[in-house]
């Protein structure tokens, strides 16, 4: 089954390649979306793909790369957006 999160990544999450480890693991996984880094200092994910795959990366961002410092992971389910490839938007 295929699903998709959203969501917010909080803590030392810029400055540590966060979002280029996000996408490693996102093609790893087969899995479709985006991440980005916000003015606040969060970084903003979305991903698609098979659930299980999406829940592994979910785990992932729970702690990140090793030289990032995860506070929270806020996600939420939307519908399906048809997403491909796994891209760092700027």
């Amino acid at each position: 089954m295929q699903i998709c999160l959203h969501g917010f990544v909080s803590g030392k999450v810029q400055g540590v390649s966060f979002r280029q480890h996000t996408q490693e693991e996102a093609e790893r996984l087969d899995l479709n979306g985006w991440v980005r880094n916000l003015a606040d200092g969060r970084v903003e994910v979305l991903v698609e793909g098979e659930e299980s795959a999406v829940r592994e990366l979910e785990t992932w961002l729970g702690h990140g790369p090793q030289a990032a410092r995860v506070d929270a992971l806020e996600l939420e389910q939307l519908p399906v957006q048809g997403v491909t490839g796994f891209v760092v938007r700027r």
